[in-house]
């Protein structure tokens, strides 16, 4: 069965840092598109950052550029986020996506097919 499971979540002060994992199992995830989202209470799900495995080209929210890194590790068949410099308005619950496309760029939500359960993440001022 595919699944992606989020980890590395969890409460920081304003300025610190966090890494995100988003481990698949029941495949391997070449040729597709991982993207992190994140959803904060009332508020609508919004990409973070997305790589393209098939070339490790990346992208990201305008938000987050300068402070979060996306990254792959195709042994661990895993991607992850590292996030510095964190602020309160970065609070959100955390998901990673997966999906193929011919190119990745920045997608919507309704595009993926394969999710995780998700990650909290907390930044307290």
């Amino acid at each position: 069965q595919e699944q992606l499971v989020e980890s590395g979540g969890g409460s920081v002060q304003a300025g610190g840092s966090l890494r995100l994992s988003c481990a698949a199992s029941g495949y391997t995830y070449i040729n597709v598109c991982i993207a992190w989202f994140r959803q904060a209470p009332g508020k609508e799900r919004e990409g973070v950052a997305t790589i393209d495995t098939r070339n490790r080209r990346k992208y990201y929210a305008d938000a987050v550029k300068g402070r979060f890194t996306i990254s792959q590790d195709n042994a661990k068949n895993s991607v992850y986020q590292q996030m510095n410099s964190l602020k309160p308005e970065d609070t959100a619950m955390y998901y990673c996506a997966a999906d193929y496309f011919p190119y990745c760029a920045m997608r919507g939500m309704t595009e993926y097919d394969y999710w995780g359960q998700g990650t909290q993440v907390t930044v307290s001022s």
